[in-house]
């Protein structure tokens, strides 16, 4: 099978999203309403093995034991979450969230080689679109798979499934890029092979099975470090280096 198509998960790959964007919305909302929440560094990188904003939200309340005067009803997270992403939002529209380093090249030289590109993540619809439309990305995926529009989220693999279904593609005519253990193991799960970014919130994990490990996608003057996997003539993540992994491994 010839590579056709690549899909993107978001946070923490295709945009830096999470400590001057997520973590801090978050902050701000519980600060907003009056919450005695706050999420430090440490707490948020543990909380990130629980994926969506509103689980997030349950799983702080129902397992980190915060000060709270009664618990709080599904309608009270789904406020907080909402508020969040508003606060969110703003983030983007003030330009306080970018996109990861070589990731515009990669879609736009995919765009030229007749790759298709899709999207797989667990934030919200209305966050993707605002980084999408941020980072000037709007019109260049034909599949968005966003929020709720799976049952279960990553790591279960419903969400690229999904994906390859409204494709109609199997999984090995895509490459994956993620940059979490939870997202990797969401792609593995239904046959995808992935290409993992490395991210600021990243834990250490071996990603056996990886296509590779690097630390971002490069660019010419910005040659990435690959972190795991064969060395490579390839300074950066083209369509060209992309063909050779999927070749080899797919």
């Amino acid at each position: 099978m010839s590579l056709k198509a690549l899909i993107f998960d978001v946070d923490g790959t295709l945009a830096n999203t999470e400590q001057g964007g997520h973590l801090r919305a978050f902050n701000e909302a519980f600060k907003l309403l009056n919450m005695n929440w706050h999420w430090d560094d440490a707490t948020y990188e543990n909380l990130l093995q629980v994926t969506g904003g509103k689980e997030r939200i349950a799983y702080y309340m129902n397992y980190c034991n915060p000060v709270m005067k009664e618990s709080l009803s599904k309608a009270d997270i789904a406020k907080i979450h909402q508020l969040k992403t508003d606060i969110f939002v703003g983030y983007v529209a003030q330009g306080c969230v970018s996109i990861r380093t070589g990731v515009q090249r990669l879609i736009d030289e995919a765009i030229e080689c007749g790759l298709r590109l899709a999207i797989a993540t667990t934030t919200s619809l209305q966050n993707v679109e605002a980084i999408l439309v941020g980072g000037c990305l709007s019109s260049k995926f034909e599949v968005i798979a966003a929020g709720d529009v799976v049952k279960n989220k990553k790591p279960a693999g419903d969400i690229y499934q999904y994906v390859l279904d409204e494709l109609k593609l199997s999984a090995d005519e895509c490459i994956v890029f993620e940059d979490s253990a939870v997202g990797f193991a969401s792609a593995s799960v239904v046959g995808l092979k992935t290409v993992v970014t490395l991210s600021e919130y990243t834990k250490p994990f071996a990603f056996d099975g990886a296509l590779v490990v690097v630390d971002h996608l490069g660019e010419k003057n910005e040659p990435f470090e690959i972190i795991s996997g064969n060395p490579s003539a390839h300074h950066y993540v083209s369509v060209e280096y992309l063909r050779e992994l999927h070749e080899k491994n797919c």
